[in-house]
């Protein structure tokens, strides 16, 4: 597990993050750009020593060129042609942007993701992330629907999401729950996740309990809705929940879509 640092009123606390491995994409582009940072290296190398390098032959000049173009012009063809690799293998023949909100809560109380920090402001993985907006952002290139199942969006945000247990990381701490676990009133509570989604056909939005959660892929839109809301609550066990994510409710209240 590696440590993650937050810091909550002058104390720090570190959270675990699930050791996920890294998709294809992040792989590539990894190589990518190490083949470009050694060539840059290489490159400079051998600009500074043909500068130092006084009356050279024909040969030790062409040494120098051919040094200088052929890693150069080798890393570039690695990123394109990786590129072009990528979304050839990719389920959807390119780079998708994906969208889905969320809630999560615990014996009542709605629990807020980790704030986001670095120039990127997202909490996750370059593909899987959030940025402060309770919107789970799948962007790049998906080769595999795997890499885009919500246990791998909350094991990225330093969590875990099972069929019968979760972890949540908030700026005060790491909140873990476990079917059969008590909350405040001293009713054990349940772990239930809730998608609310769109039948664009027909203008309705409804909801569907997962049996899987963390198996669960987002559906494939750019807004929401008709991008998915996502409901996650442990408490007391229920068929359907009276959560709903805020852009449908301005959806419903504009008569764009009715509840089915």
């Amino acid at each position: 597990m590696f440590p993650q640092v937050l810091a909550h009123e002058g104390e720090e606390e570190e959270l675990p993050i699930s050791p996920l491995g890294e998709t294809l994409e992040q792989r590539m582009k990894g190589l990518s750009f190490l083949g470009l940072e050694l060539a840059t290296g290489v490159a400079l190398f051998l600009i500074l020593l043909a500068v130092l390098w006084k009356n050279k032959t024909e040969k030790a000049k062409w040494f120098l060129y051919l040094g200088i173009a052929v890693p150069t012009i080798l890393a570039t063809l690695f990123l394109a042609g990786s590129t072009v690799y990528l979304n050839l293998v990719s389920i959807s023949g390119g780079p998708v942007h994906w969208h889905a909100d969320f809630q999560v809560w615990a014996c009542g109380q709605e629990l807020d993701l980790i704030d986001p920090t670095g120039i990127a402001n997202r909490v996750g993985s370059p593909v899987f992330h959030e940025h402060g907006d309770d919107r789970i952002h799948v962007e790049g290139v998906v080769t595999d629907l795997e890499e885009a199942e919500l246990g791998r969006f909350f094991g990225f945000v330093g969590g875990e999401l099972h069929a019968d247990n979760f972890a949540f990381p908030t700026n005060e701490k790491l909140h873990e729950y476990e079917n059969g676990d008590p909350c405040p009133d001293g009713k054990s509570g349940t772990l239930q996740a809730f998608v609310w989604r769109t039948d664009e056909d027909a203008g309705e939005f409804y909801q569907e309990k997962l049996s899987e959660p963390q198996e669960y892929v987002i559906s494939p839109h750019g807004n929401v809705p008709p991008g998915d809301c996502l409901i996650f609550e442990f408490g007391e066990e229920k068929d359907r929940t009276d959560k709903l994510c805020s852009f449908y409710k301005v959806a419903e209240s504009k008569g764009e879509l009715r509840r089915r």
